[in-house]
């Protein structure tokens, strides 16, 4: 096996199977919580989970951890696999849920309290967050820590049988109060919920934490590398104490890695909650948000986010890239795979007075450097549209536009002169008087003329009327202020404009193309007529 990555995930996976300690290979897992969608911080760690695998032929377990009902449901469920084989990766038959093995902790936990190792606690949360203690000082026992075994598998029993209202209870670890790390002050194991699950329905009144049920499901499955961000870090002692104290066979290594920090956005998924709740977005694949839905809506592909994930790397140091990055990603995988056409965002008519009459169907290639995706009709007749900044009367210095008496070319067409300038009674200009060189004609050009450069159009007659957003960074500044997040957003991250589209561009089934001088578009999945800018053709963003 080789790889062009070189992380300290990969090295370490190296020394273990040249030590002989891996005769399973490796197994990793991505291990979501269904309670929203996956942003592009999910899809670092799936580069990284199931790509380690492959690149080992090992395997990677798709495993919900489905333990909190209040804010799962089963739409999270189908859109967070939808995203992960969007993203080019397969789970095959290794698909589970925590909830699969939730008799299993259960019995676990019963073994812990036999042996002295849990409790079933009353406090209060607030109670239990006072006398947690701080980082500087130690917690305070619980009055409960000390219960009977016997006391404490009754209660914990009838807690099962659902005889307690919520927060009456709970299952603590009875670890240690003084311990450096607050994580293993007695954590919470176990809490009450009457709320039906989307799997296990009213089965269970009482569900496991996370810390608890990760490990213990990491073991079941026998994973040989659970891998984590750097948030977990310091609750890997008490991932390693539950198995420790449980009888598992199995013991894997919890390794962490940096989260995957992107400017311009938020990764919390609170915050993406917010963001969608309030209608600040619209849903969670709305194009602005930094949902895998999102962007795939926004016509970023999956080889562009897996380009992303591998150029930024696997470390240990948490810090926020630039979006500037990300972006040059998305252009570098559209480059070559996109059709180019030709679109006008802001029309300005021009009226072609000695053009013969009828339209003339011109050829022009899809792309000037990938033959393959060969070549589409241009319709050409006496009236066009142009963009209405490619005109200036007062033109500044160096401006290779078109002027009054001017001369430019059209792309894959003729050249034009501007012969007058036609405004309304408001003085705005309305429309372009000129005559076009028909000896010019682009491929066959023997005018001798050497206008001062080339500009996009669109026919006026055949031209397609769409609806085209224009999509820009969420948020005003590279950090947004999580306290302060209305401050901070951007509030023109969406416009809208009636374009012409050139008809050949609504007329093929392909999805995404280049707007030639304009950006990178996509045809949007959910609304018809619809086209979203997925990225411009330079960073032009103005906070």
């Amino acid at each position: 096996m080789t790889s062009e990555l070189n992380d300290f995930i990969r090295q370490r996976i190296i020394r273990e199977r040249e030590a002989g300690l891996l005769p399973q290979g490796v197994v990793t897992r991505f291990p979501p919580e269904p309670n929203g969608y996956l942003h592009i911080g999910h899809a670092k760690s799936i580069h990284l989970n199931f790509g380690v695998a492959e690149e080992f032929g090992g395997s990677t377990y798709l495993r919900f951890d489905d333990t909190n009902p209040v804010k799962e449901s089963d739409e999270f469920v189908q859109a967070i696999m939808r995203d992960v084989r969007w993203l080019g990766f397969d789970w095959g038959a290794r698909l589970t849920h925590a909830s699969d093995y939730f008799e299993q902790l259960y019995q676990f936990a019963i073994e812990l309290i036999e042996h002295g190792k849990a409790y079933v606690c009353a406090l209060s949360n607030d109670e239990m967050r006072d006398t947690r203690g701080t980082l500087t000082e130690p917690g305070r026992e619980s009055p409960y820590r000390n219960r009977p075994v016997a006391e404490n598998l009754d209660l914990f029993r009838r807690m099962r049988a659902g005889e307690f209202p919520d927060g009456a209870l709970v299952l603590r670890a009875r670890i240690d109060m003084a311990s450096p790390n607050i994580n293993l002050r007695d954590p919470v194991l176990y809490r009450i919920r009457h709320v039906p699950h989307q799997r296990t329905g009213s089965a269970w009144p009482i569900y496991p934490m996370y810390d608890y049920t990760h490990c213990i499901s990491d073991a079941l499955e026998g994973i040989t590398h659970s891998i984590c961000t750097l948030e977990f870090e310091d609750h890997r002692p008490l991932y390693d104490w539950v198995l420790d104290n449980v009888s598992v066979s199995c013991h894997p290594p919890q390794i962490e890695f940096s989260r995957l920090g992107l400017e311009y956005t938020v990764m919390s998924k609170r915050f993406l909650h917010q963001l969608v709740e309030e209608r600040w977005v619209d849903g969670w694949d709305d194009p602005r948000m930094p949902t895998v839905a999102g962007l795939r809506r926004r016509g970023v592909t999956p080889g562009a986010i897996r380009d992303f994930c591998h150029r930024i790397g696997v470390t240990k140091q948490d810090n926020t890239i630039e979006m500037s990055l990300f972006e040059f990603c998305v252009r570098q995988d559209l480059e070559s795979s996109a059709p180019r056409g030709m679109a006008v965002l802001d029309p300005l008519r021009v009226t072609i007075r000695n053009h013969p009459g009828h339209h003339e169907s011109l050829s022009a290639p899809w792309h000037p450097q990938v033959p393959a995706l060969g070549a589409r009709d241009l319709p050409f007749g006496p009236s066009i549209f142009i963009e209405r900044e490619d005109f200036s009367e007062d033109p500044p210095p160096g401006y290779k536009r078109l002027r009054p008496d001017g001369l430019i070319r059209l792309r894959y067409a003729y050249i034009i002169r501007c012969e007058e300038v036609v405004r309304d009674a408001a003085g705005t200009i309305t429309e372009l008087i000129a005559s076009y060189v028909p000896e010019s004609r682009s491929g066959s050009d023997t005018s001798g003329l050497k206008p001062p450069g080339v500009i996009h159009w669109v026919d006026a007659a055949q031209g397609v009327s769409a609806r085209v957003r224009l999509y820009d960074r969420l948020f005003r500044v590279p950090e947004p202020r999580v306290a302060n997040l209305a401050e901070d957003f951007n509030h023109d991250s969406l416009q809208e404009v009636t374009a012409v589209l050139e008809p050949a561009i609504t007329a093929t089934d392909e999805m995404r193309f280049q707007f030639e001088r304009l950006g990178y578009f996509c045809k949007d999945a959910e609304i018809a007529g619809v086209f979203n800018r997925t990225v411009s053709l330079r960073d032009s963003f103005k906070p």
